[in-house]
């Protein structure tokens, strides 16, 4: 037994909350006199929150922990990737040290359940990939890894592309990935069949990334809409990005909506700083599944990012222009239990107001957090924290491994 002894389930009355193997199993009133059998974690009026999920994130292209590099790239998605492909071998250390190092700041910063990208390509091959799931490997005991297998240089523009992402599910890669299928590889039909025959095949969910503008998104949706109705693969299917999915028509938004809450189709954002993504409180109100990740960290797309999920949380209700505690809460939902239930639908947001994952029968994945409220912790960041992996510490105090 573990006891966390004087903590704020949600910002709410002091409680006494008691751990079982991987389970919280009692969520009581704090008793000062209480004397606890087993292990105390001292809560010290700290809020408890459900620890975070990263379920959009490349571990294979970070730099954090390396010397700052100015930002070579050019815009586009193709010019991008040859700017990775031309720098990423010259790193200080292997991708896999740096995917370690990255994984390990993750946690101590609060996040136990991650989805990470692992790239692979002809120039690449397997090598981004077995080392994303070597890092995971170094931290299995402190968080759970999931590894999307990844075309990030499209499926079809060079060959030996499909055999190598194949050869990574055969591997062990937990999700197969996809990205703009009309803009990047140009024959989208071809592009999701190969993605979703290989899904069937392994019977491994999908992860499509999606950068293309407007209709030409909503062109590729209803393409991927399509073949989930005739595979059976609702609850399966996560779309990425989605940039501009709402800055098309209000009805057909709201037909997208539909459909994504019909068919059990999950979203994953990075919340980026646009005002043409589809509206966070409409995927709510439809019980659309949305979870949010770090993108790539400091890496040679970008020079954003720090291992700190509590950060993009932040920037998730900045960006979104979200003031009212409610909606700044709904932000630290989604970005906990909402990434949680793309990768195992155990707990479920019910609403913008909802609130889960810190009751009796939840898995003890927890976050305790130095605040006031809810919403001034998202405001303040403090970095005294302490992570719970499945009932068990794995972190404290941002103590980097």
């Amino acid at each position: 037994m573990t006891l966390l002894q004087a903590v704020r389930p949600w910002g709410g009355p002091l409680s006494d909350v008691t751990l079982s193997g991987d389970r919280i199993i009692a969520v009581d009133r704090h008793d000062p006199d209480r004397v606890p059998a087993g292990t105390v974690i001292q809560g010290r009026g700290r809020l408890l929150l459900p620890s975070f999920s990263d379920v959009h994130v490349h571990l294979d292209s970070t730099r954090l922990g390396l010397p700052f590099r100015p930002h070579t790239g050019s815009p586009g998605v193709w010019p991008m990737v040859m700017n990775d492909r031309r720098n990423w071998r010259d790193a200080e250390r292997t991708v896999e040290e740096r995917a370690t190092h990255t994984l390990g700041m993750m946690i101590a910063r609060g996040t136990t359940r991650v989805r990470s990208y692992a790239q692979i390509d002809v120039d690449c091959g397997l090598e981004r990939f077995e080392a994303v799931m070597a890092a995971g490997a170094a931290h299995r005991d402190r968080c759970d890894l999931e590894v999307i297998a990844f075309p990030q240089a499209g499926l079809l523009l060079e060959n030996g592309v499909v055999p190598l992402l194949e050869e990574s599910l055969r591997q062990g890669a937990g999700v197969i990935g996809g990205i703009d299928p009309c803009q990047l590889d140009r024959d989208p039909v071809r592009h999701l069949d190969i993605v979703f025959g290989l899904a069937e095949k392994y019977q491994v969910p999908v992860d499509i990334h999606l950068h293309e503008p407007g209709e030409l998104g909503v062109f590729s949706v209803d393409l991927i809409l399509e073949r989930v109705r005739s595979l059976g693969m609702q609850g399966n299917v996560t779309i990425s990005h989605g940039y501009s999915l709402g800055s098309v028509s209000e009805a057909t938004t709201r037909r997208l909506v539909e459909a994504f809450a019909e068919l059990d189709i999950s979203m994953a954002t990075v919340a980026p700083a646009i005002t043409t993504t589809l509206p966070l409180t409409a995927l709510a109100e439809a019980g659309v599944r949305v979870g949010l990740g770090e993108d790539g960290q400091r890496d040679y797309w970008s020079p954003y990012g720090n291992a700190d999920m509590l950060d993009r949380t932040w920037q998730l209700a900045f960006t979104n222009g979200f003031r009212a505690d409610e909606l700044i809460e709904h932000c630290m939902a989604l970005a906990s239990i909402g990434g949680a239930s793309i990768l195992n639908g155990d707990v479920r947001l019910k609403g913008v107001a909802d609130r889960p994952g810190v009751a009796a029968g939840h898995v003890a994945d927890l976050l305790l957090v130095d605040g006031e409220t809810v919403a001034s912790t998202v405001m303040d960041r403090s970095p005294d924290r302490t992570v719970i992996h499945r009932g068990r510490v794995v972190a404290d105090q941002l103590e980097l491994i």
